[in-house]
């Protein structure tokens, strides 16, 4: 199940207890210059933690992103598919998110339509009663994804990049005003509005690169290491999405 940003927030933190309280943890979190998910079996940098629980501290995984020039040649929105019905549901994946991220639950009609509920924009801080002034913000903007490899995926593949539900954060329900402030710019040219985000964003900005092993040009890394600068006790968990 996906989590709400105020659940997401809660997470971080008690992961960041429970490593100091139990050092042992630490030593079992990925730390190498390839991305690792559960399942891989790389081997960890000199002093690094162990490979294979998916999970790492802000400042290791960010430069455990790949280093990459951007590439914008030949960039379509509609090159990523989206919103689609995976399960054959009704809900498309704008609706799942939807009734993922409430904080109280809409009422689920015919076709998915949705009345009621509420919603809290992490981004701003803003509580939201109205779905329509939501927007479903990818966490990585598709134009960014695209410029950091994406490019060079299937089609397939970048439908899939621009409905996953498969991690909690790639998607998050935020208000219309602050998706539009943000655009298709990273974090080195645009961060929440809500000083409070900043490390949340960070740390689901960087697993979803991760997850979708996108790579991060020199000013994307360096804004997002002086943001790690005051996060020191985020942890990025992530797993790598499927080929």
């Amino acid at each position: 199940m996906r989590r709400s940003p105020v659940a997401t927030l809660a997470a971080v933190v008690l992961s960041a207890t429970l490593i100091s309280c139990n050092p042992q943890l630490a030593d079992d979190k990925p730390n190498d210059s390839t991305p690792t998910s559960k399942a891989s079996a790389a081997s960890p940098a000199p002093g690094g933690p162990e490979p294979g629980a998916g999970a790492l501290t802000l400042t290791a995984a960010i430069e455990a992103i790949p280093d990459g020039d951007e590439r914008r040649d030949g960039y379509e929105r509609d090159s990523f598919r989206h919103w689609i019905d995976k399960d054959d549901d009704g809900c498309e994946t704008r609706a799942e998110v939807l009734l993922e991220e409430a904080t109280t639950k809409p009422v689920q009609g015919d076709k998915c339509k949705l009345t009621g509920g509420v919603w809290m924009s992490y981004y701003d801080e803003v509580e939201v009663t109205d779905a329509k002034k939501l927007d479903i913000d990818h966490m990585v903007p598709l134009a960014e994804a695209w410029d950091s490899g994406a490019y060079d995926w299937t089609p397939e593949r970048r439908q899939a990049y621009a409905n996953d539900l498969g991690s909690d954060r790639s998607l998050v329900a935020v208000t219309a005003k602050t998706n539009r402030s943000k655009a298709d710019r990273d974090p080195a040219q645009w961060l929440p509005p809500a000083k409070s985000a900043h490390c949340t964003y960070a740390a689901d900005w960087t697993a979803a690169k991760l997850r979708w092993k996108l790579n991060a040009d020199k000013a994307e890394k360096t804004a997002l290491l002086d943001l790690a600068t005051d996060c020191t006790d985020t942890v990025v968990e992530f797993e790598e999405a499927a080929e």
